[in-house]
């Protein structure tokens, strides 16, 4: 599996393997260099990593009293793109310690030094830089300063069988490696699986009464997020009085007369009392019976401003009597069926409410590897769309009855989504690992390149030098996968890119290698 460039078509890759394959050494005109090697000698060509940045050089033998000049590429390895700035250093430690500098790269990423020794021996040799936000050193052991007059070793010329590819290619296009690691490494199994809401984590909202939904709530569309208690809508309920008008204002009207007889009675007994004509008892059964007349007038007064308020949907009347229908959870609304104004039953389905800060993880486990349940160590989601895999949280639960024609069961696992990039609904590969974890040598997974159906992978083996390697493919985790063939722990292998060193080696010319300054 590997990423092909985006925009990388037909159309450039045959402009680009004609620029790579052109035969012959290139000139770095911008630095100020030109060709000297085939007078000098043999380049000297060096290629170092670190953590932090990827040191490619060719030099010229070192001559006592003469002038070598170094063509130092400097790639960033946060960023794999040259170093555009800053200050290089080729220092010469031995019978008698120098130092050359040169405060900036002539083109991006190649520094140009001239390097003169004045004493013949043998010196350790380290290059340093220094640039923004990026401080390194680069070791390259033992190196002899010949002395005046000597001849250079004439070198060997014989064709190493690499793939050439220039830092100019790699810098321009999308292009980075990685080393090759050794880790311990679990047996898995990659199954299909969804994304589901976790248990207690949907809830439809129905309405409770029969009414009128009220127009003067903002709606809630689809994929609004909502906190539990949210008020998502208002019923304005029907009166259940009937729909006939006049008899509920006939209501009214009864209701304030029988009120009116009523207090006229309660002045009268209040007089008798006063006179000694009524006991005492007759005046609180009178206070009593105005009471509850006030009451039914208030309520048939009530029924008859519902009647009107459902008629018309309003929400500024008889809002005291509303039904408000708020959320039970929080999450986001799935379904939305609300439409303000419309008439509704009681139980008529509103929303539904989804949970996504947590979401299960629903696999289906053949019936084949129930045997090794026990064994399980954990398990990784493969997302399309996203770069690495997901590490799931907890196993919930394993199913124990077999759906018959598949012959597989459920296996659930939790997942923290607080930031919502999972969808509930989507389709993704579970894979889950069992204890039998090896000691391996993996890659990341996006190095791994079909060539004619045969893995293989691309080897740095210099600064501008690759080799194809195949490999077997083993077990997968994390991103990275475990392969047996010929690469070994801390080896750079191509991430980004691959395809472009597969055009460069099956062009037909191969050029010569390195550069001449």
């Amino acid at each position: 599996m590997t990423r092909q460039h985006p925009w990388l078509g037909a159309g450039t890759a045959l402009p680009l393997l004609a620029s790579i394959a052109c035969g012959g050494h290139h000139v770095h005109e911008a630095d100020g260099t030109h060709a000297a090697a085939d007078e000098e000698g043999p380049a000297v060509v060096e290629t170092r990593w670190t953590a932090r940045s990827e040191l490619f050089m060719e030099y010229p033998p070192l001559v006592e009293g003469g002038s070598s000049r170094f063509a130092i590429h400097f790639t960033n390895l946060a960023t794999f793109e040259p170093v555009r700035a800053g200050r290089a250093a080729v220092r010469l430690t031995g019978a008698r310690d120098q130092e050359f500098t040169v405060d900036s790269p002539g083109a991006p990423g190649i520094f140009g030094i001239d390097v003169e020794p004045t004493q013949a021996g043998s010196y350790r040799l380290e290059i340093m830089l220094e640039a923004p936000g990026l401080t390194d050193r680069h070791e390259l052991g033992e190196v002899t300063v010949l002395p005046a007059g000597a001849a250079p070793d004439a070198g060997d010329d014989a064709e190493d069988g690499s793939i050439p590819f220039l830092k100019e290619q790699q810098w321009t296009l999308d292009f980075a490696t990685a080393a090759a690691r050794r880790q311990r490494i679990a047996d898995s199994l990659v199954i299909a699986a969804e994304i589901e809401p976790r248990t207690g984590g949907w809830a439809d909202v129905t309405a409770p009464v029969v009414g009128r939904l009220a127009d003067d709530l903002a709606p809630r569309p689809i994929g609004s997020q909502v906190a539990r208690g949210d008020a998502l809508a208002e019923i304005i309920p029907h009166s259940g009085h009937g729909e006939d008008r006049p008899e509920l204002e006939l209501a009214v009207a009864e209701a304030r007369n029988v009120l009116e007889l009523i207090r006229a009675d309660r002045a009268r007994a209040e007089r008798l009392v006063a006179a000694g004509a009524l006991p005492r008892r007759r005046a609180h059964e009178t206070q009593v019976a105005e009471r509850t007349a006030e009451a039914r007038v208030a309520a048939a007064e009530a029924h008859l401003a519902q009647l009107d308020t459902t008629r018309t949907g309003e929400g500024e009347v008889g809002r005291d009597t509303r039904f408000v229908v708020r959320a039970p959870i929080s999450g986001v609304v799935a379904e939305s069926d609300a439409t303000p104004g419309a008439s509704v039953e009681e139980g008529t389905h509103l929303f539904r409410l989804v949970a996504v800060d947590r979401v299960h993880v629903v696999g289906s486990l053949p019936e084949a590897a129930l045997a090794r349940v026990a064994e399980l160590t954990g398990a990784e989601l493969d997302v399309p769309g996203f770069e690495v895999p997901i590490p799931l949280d907890r196993l919930v639960a394993v199913g124990r009855v077999l759906e018959p024609e598949a012959r597989t069961v459920p296996i659930i696992y939790e997942l923290s989504n607080p930031d919502r990039r999972l969808a509930i609904g989507l389709a993704v590969s579970l894979r889950i690992f069992a204890a039998a974890a090896i000691d391996a040598v993996t890659v990341p997974e996006s190095a791994i390149v079909d060539d004619a159906g045969q893995p293989v992978v691309f080897v740095q083996v210099g600064g501008e030098s690759f080799e194809r390697r195949p490999v077997r493919l083993g077990n997968r985790e994390s991103g990275q996968v475990q392969i047996s063939g010929d690469i070994a722990p801390g080896e750079r292998v191509v991430v980004r890119g691959a395809p472009l060193i597969r055009l460069a080696a099956l062009s037909p010319q191969v050029p010569a290698h390195g550069h001449t300054h």
